[in-house]
Parts: structure tokens; C-alpha cells; sequence
């Protein structure tokens, strides 16, 4: 479905990526583990075409898309759950929504797919009429996630969706994102929280200075000595 093959991405005159390679097969969900700085954000971005590598090929069901825009890439079905959510909160939950499907396929049957979203996010169709900005942390994170349901989903993107959430929604999140999952859409999560990842991932990746340090099952990570230690602070 997905594959990044030996990219190289820079900030400017910064060089963040180093030959980074990866894959997500279809209907399946992938975590990129790793502190904070250590490539993971960069690349979700260089995937999506909004950080472009400057070398090395993306492929998606084998069409290139490296050095694509970020708008072609969406319409291919990638969708971006960006870290911090990025919801407008001046916007009501509905409109947000609505503002989101201008460019999907859904936009001549706008309520139909609006009641699939309040029927998957119940809260979200409560409080449909109040503005982003009212909204708890957890409440943003699951209007950001609706928001690319809409539409082709083949691929979700998603940078750190637990950032910042109490324990109580984070767990709300994982539950979400295995509803998800069981729907067949794939999802690809860039995350620092370990339990949430081996909860919800079929398969892991470790990032470290922006190369690729361990890829294999929760099972294979959990049995490989140090590595969890050594890349991402935790005892085993």
C-alpha cells in the first residue's frame, strides 16, 4: 500500500531524515515510536508532500508521490491528523466538518455523512453547534479525526493523537482508532506513547536522530533487549 524507501528529508540547510524506509500494508495499522525530536513528525510531513524528501521514492498502491502536492496526495486518500489538532475554533463542530468535505466526494450527500460521524463521535453530535474553541482537548482530537472519515480514507496519518490527553481519553482514542481499523482503513501513527501504540499496532518502527533503529510486532519489540531502553527511555 504504502511505502517510504530510503528518504532523505531537510529542513533548510538541516538534515532530519536520513535514509528513512517503511511500510503499511492495507487494513493495517503501523506505529513510529521515538522521542521527541527524533523524526517523526518529519516523517508524517514528508509522506503527506508538506516536508518533500529531497531524495529517495514514496510509492502508494506503486503511483510515486514523493515530491507531490500535499492536495494531490490527499485526493489519492492519505488524510492528516496533524499533532495539535488544527481544528478552527471559531468554526462550530458542524462546520468544521462541512468545511473539511468541500474537497471529498461528499459534498452532494452532506448529511448522510454527517450522521455516519455523529453516529461514530455521539459527543461531536451533541455539541454540534459549539465552537471549537469550547471543546476539551480529547473533543478536538476526535473532531480532527472525524473530520478526515470524510470523504476516500484509505490512509490516515496520524502525529501524536495522545499528546496532551489524561488517561481516561487517551484510552477513548485507542478505542477509536481500532473502530477504525476494523472499518479496513489503514493508519499510520507517529507516537511517544508506547502502551496506546502496542494497544492499537500490528507492527512498530523505532526513530532515532532520523534513521530507523528497530521495525517488527509489539511481541518482537517487547523481546528485543535494550532496544526499548536505549531508544525510547523505558526499562524492560
Amino acid at each position: 500500500m504504502l511505502r517510504v524507501e530510503d528518504i532523505h528529508t531537510y529542513y533548510g540547510p538541516s538534515y532530519v531524515l536520513h535514509g528513512v524506509s517503511l511500510q503499511v500494508c492495507e487494513k493495517e495499522v503501523v506505529s513510529l515510536l521515538g522521542r521527541n525530536g527524533a523524526g517523526k513528525t518529519t516523517t508524517i510531513r514528508s509522506i503527506m508532500g508538506l516536508t518533500p524528501p529531497r531524495e529517495g521514492n514514496i510509492t502508494f498502491f506503486g503511483k510515486k508521490i514523493a515530491r507531490t502536492h500535499a492536495h494531490e496526495i490527499f485526493r489519492l486518500g492519505i488524510k492528516l491528523v496533524p499533532q495539535g489538532r488544527q481544528i478552527l475554533p471559531a468554526l462550530t463542530i458542524e462546520e468544521n466538518l462541512k468545511l473539511a468535505m468541500l474537497k471529498t466526494n461528499v459534498q452532494t450527500r452532506q448529511n448522510e455523512a454527517l450522521a455516519h460521524v455523529y453516529e461514530k463521535f455521539p459527543i461531536l453530535g451533541k455539541r454540534r453547534k459549539q465552537p471549537g474553541g469550547h471543546l476539551s482537548g480529547g473533543e478536538r482530537q476526535m473532531l480532527a479525526i472525524a473530520r478526515v472519515l470524510l470523504g476516500t480514507t484509505k490512509l490516515i496519518l496520524l502525529d501524536e493523537p495522545t499528546e496532551g490527553l489524561a488517561p481516561l481519553i487517551v484510552r477513548e482514542i485507542r478505542d477509536i482508532i481500532l473502530d477504525v481499523k476494523h472499518e479496513g482503513v489503514a493508519i499510520f501513527i507517529a507516537e511517544q506513547n508506547i502502551k496506546m501504540a502496542m494497544e492499537t499496532a500490528d507492527r512498530h518502527y523505532i526513530i532515532d536522530k532520523g534513521t530507523v533503529r528497530f521495525e517488527g510486532t509489539g511481541q518482537e519489540l517487547t523481546e528485543s533487549r535494550g532496544i526499548m531502553e536505549r531508544y525510547l527511555g523505558i526499562s524492560t
